[in-house]
């Protein structure tokens, strides 16, 4: 049986992640996912790098400015190896923003005639939604969520990361007080270290004491044929509307407390479709391409799951909630340095298991 360095459970964009990170560190880890890579939350996100949202949690706020730098380079390096294309934009995001609110990363404020000149086919009363506030240009990206997980599976590929799919770990196997590995219904792996990236499922996994579970998105996505429509992504009150560079206009999404169901709702769809159509008229004549749900990991006070966990050898990377894209290239970071025994560089004490264990 081959030994690894690091068994990563889970294979989305986290768990891709902290794959890519150890192996450029000369690592060798093994992804096992229950699924397909890629294809839980990750695919279902709209690729929103986020950094500048008024955020009450200092700490996640420190932790997203420091992502939000590492992506560029994170881009660069992805793209370089995997010769794929993530659709890193960054025209910037167009964003209502209430009375006495303010963004963490630079913004400035724009006025009616120079939204019409960026965004022709959008409605200042639509975004305004006739609220006391003011419309701002912020410097966020977006990116391509799905090809960012297609550009990470192909480098990871490339550089002869191991990656079991349609592998449900059911328990992890301890050895003297130590993770050593995990098992699955067919066989076991071994390794070093545990990391549970298993997202909305990381609750359940070998590690009782994390409230880890899911929060229901649903969104969906429009077809533009004539040309780009939209430069900039869009962020009204209630939705948020992220174009692609392939003519796909993503628009998303409701969080809900709904379990593990991921059925898609019609009458959900059609109101987040009519939300954004009353911000860009346009969008109410394109056709839908694609409707879709996904699962965001969600703990209870909505801040990530980083670092050690209650039993030796194992970590965890979880919770992300709406930050998982964004918060990948720091994530990842932070999970080799531990599983180098080094101290990380960035500051995650706020975001340790141990806060959700009953102290005595």
């Amino acid at each position: 049986m081959t030994r690894h360095d690091a068994v990563i459970i889970g294979g989305g964009v986290i768990g891709l992640s902290v794959a890519w990170e150890l192996a450029r560190r000369g690592l060798r880890p093994l992804v096992v996912e229950r699924g397909e890579c890629g294809r839980e939350s990750t695919y279902a996100a709209a690729g929103m790098l986020a950094y500048g949202d008024p955020e009450p949690h200092r700490e996640l706020l420190q932790l997203k400015l420091a992502s939000a730098r590492l992506y560029p380079e994170f881009v660069h390096e992805l793209e370089d190896e995997s010769g794929l294309r993530v659709d890193f934009r960054r025209e910037g995001t167009i964003s209502f923003l209430p009375e006495g609110e303010e963004y963490a990363c630079p913004y400035r404020e724009v006025r009616s005639a120079e939204l019409e000149r960026l965004e022709p086919a959008l409605s200042w009363v639509g975004l305004s939604g006739g609220e006391a506030g003011r419309v701002v240009l912020t410097s966020e990206e977006t990116i391509d969520n799905r090809a960012l997980a297609a550009a990470l599976v192909k480098t990871l590929k490339h550089r002869g990361v191991d990656m079991a799919s349609g592998s449900e770990v059911t328990g992890v196997i301890e050895e003297n007080g130590r993770a050593a590995g995990v098992r699955t219904a067919r066989t076991e792996y071994r390794g070093g270290w545990v990391i549970n990236c298993a997202g909305a499922w990381a609750g359940q996994i070998g590690a009782p004491e994390l409230p880890i579970g899911p929060r229901k998105g649903q969104s969906l996505a429009l077809i533009s044929s004539g040309g780009q429509l939209l430069r900039h992504a869009i962020r009204g009150h209630h939705v948020y509307i992220v174009p692609r560079s392939d003519g796909r206009i993503i628009i998303g999404a409701t969080v809900e407390d709904a379990g593990y169901d991921k059925r898609v709702g019609s009458d959900t769809i059609q109101r987040l479709h009519q939300a954004a159509a009353g911000i860009v008229p346009p969008l109410g004549e394109l056709r839908m391409h694609e409707a879709w749900a996904g699962l965001r990991p969600f703990a209870h006070d909505a801040l990530p799951v980083i670092g050690p966990t209650g039993l030796p050898g194992c970590l965890v990377a979880s919770a992300h909630f709406r930050n998982g894209i964004l918060l990948a290239p720091v994530t990842a970071r932070i999970i080799a340095d531990l599983a180098e025994n080094k101290q990380p560089a960035h500051d995650f004490q706020a975001f340790l298991s141990a806060r959700f264990r009953k102290t005595n």
